[in-house]
């Protein structure tokens, strides 16, 4: 089934008018979150998606009563409902995130090494499931080297993983959130095939937005999602990010997490020390404090783990004096280490008391994947000749023109925020077709002819060939 965008507005547009005279209304199956403002996603929408809901965690702190005492039956009441929303999305099976750990492994030291003085932040969860998106869109070779990265034998199990790992990562629920969210941008112009449309918002909860590629007020409404999704943590990044007339489709994957300590830092504990930095000694601010856990040890590096509430933890990995984060990252125990499901199984640990002093940081980085990738084997996304993204449009000469990852990972005494985007833009080598009408001179006509400055040196009317 194709899909004409154009005459699909022009259809939806009559639609709604017709209702609208006889007195009907009518919503889309799927949730509007962004504003109705000219120049926003919502405008361009096609469809967007809903997002499970979740029961609210409960506070314990807000179930004492006046007279001081804890009010249990109203707790384990909206405990109950909490735990029923958050388990109808935990189904996923064992082995649900193999493939996003086997990219984790292959990716990483590819995209982190060699920053040099630089901060240098990635998400491998954002950009694998950006990537599986692009390959939903492929066929050929281009799918195979996708799902080679991507660390599945086909596109069934990519998907099935994707839908999986996205709902296992989920939660909203007033305590710990991270959403995913995923939508593709389309030229009106041009036709697309629904079949995979129907797959990107069934399997990866994807938004389809339309509009006219170059116009300012749509490449806004790409910044505007991306801010929505994100909390406005990269809405600098975003800024750079736009939709160039040549561009045919966009594909837009994000992530964003926060999450409080267990353990709070207490602000009276926060004090200057020295950081020592490969360009030079700095003074900032350095969150403490005192407890036992595990310190863990690896080739090269020693880690520790600060919990996060409900099960998250942010590892802190202290490379070994006089060993480069290069050589870390090159190193395979690292990610042995954060793949690895139970850190109680990790042999070489020992218990301590552990002093620990954290620089307060606020890091973000902006990164160009296109040579990343072909490094590792996604060569042919890149080159019109043989690129092949079929099962989404029949438009010749589509390739893959750019992938830009943006990510921002901040902490402070409360906990942690942190925000990352990923978006692929496609051209085509071809000029987009413009629409067709038919010029037949059969009536009486006009005609000119003007010199090479445009002086008319003749006229005549034809009525009779």
């Amino acid at each position: 089934m194709k899909m004409n965008m154009k005459k699909l507005t022009a259809l939806l547009l009559s639609v709604a008018l017709m209702l609208s005279a006889a007195g009907c209304s009518f919503s889309d199956s799927t949730e509007n979150t962004g504003t109705d403002d000219s120049g926003t996603s919502s405008g361009y929408a096609l469809s967007e998606a809903s997002y499970p809901e979740m029961s609210v965690y409960p506070n314990e702190e807000d179930y004492y009563t006046a007279d001081g005492s804890w009010d249990y039956e109203s707790w384990n009441a909206d405990y109950a409902a909490w735990q029923e929303s958050y388990y109808a999305l935990k189904t996923a099976g064992e082995g649900y995130d193999t493939s996003l750990l086997t990219f984790f492994g292959t990716s990483t030291e590819e995209i982190l090494s060699g920053a040099g003085e630089e901060n240098r932040i990635y998400s491998p969860i954002n950009v694998w499931l950006a990537l599986a998106m692009l390959a939903e869109t492929a066929d050929g070779v281009t799918r195979q080297e996708i799902l080679t990265l991507c660390g599945a034998d086909d596109i069934e199990t990519l998907r099935a993983q994707a839908k999986d790992v996205w709902q296992m990562a989920y939660s909203d629920d007033g305590t710990v959130t991270a959403i995913l969210g995923s939508s593709l941008w389309l030229s009106d112009v041009l036709n697309y095939h629904q079949e995979v449309l129907d797959t990107l918002a069934e399997s990866y909860y994807a938004s389809t937005y339309y509009g006219e590629m170059g116009s300012d007020a749509f490449s806004q409404a790409l910044r505007d999602w991306l801010n929505d999704q994100t909390g406005n943590l990269l809405s600098e990044q975003a800024e750079s990010i736009g939709l160039d007339a040549e561009t045919v489709m966009a594909i837009a994957a994000t992530i964003y997490y926060k999450a409080a300590w267990v353990d709070e830092f207490s602000e009276d504990n926060t004090y200057q020390q020295t950081f020592h930095a490969l360009d030079g000694d700095i003074e900032c601010d350095f969150m403490h404090q005192a407890d036992t856990g595990y310190v863990y040890y690896g080739d090269e590096f020693m880690a520790m783990g600060l919990s996060l509430q409900r099960g998250g933890t942010m590892w802190l990995i202290l490379p070994d004096e006089d060993t480069t984060v290069d050589s870390v990252l090159a190193g395979t125990d690292l990610t042995e280490f954060i793949s690895a499901k139970s850190k109680y199984e990790w042999e070489d640990k020992e218990y301590y008391q552990i002093n620990l002093s954290l620089p307060k940081f606020d890091v973000s980085s902006s990164l160009d994947l296109v040579d990343a990738l072909a490094s590792l084997g996604v060569t042919s996304v890149f080159d019109y000749t043989v690129a092949d993204f079929s099962p989404l449009t029949d438009t010749a000469n589509v390739f893959v023109s750019s992938v830009e990852h943006a990510a921002r990972v901040k902490i402070d005494e409360e906990g942690v925020e942190a925000a990352a985007y990923t978006v692929i833009t496609m051209e085509s080598a071809a000029e987009v077709s413009p629409d067709q009408i038919d010029f037949t001179l059969d009536r009486p006509f006009l005609f000119t002819i003007t010199d090479t400055n445009g002086l008319p040196l003749f006229v005549g009317v034809v009525n009779e060939p």
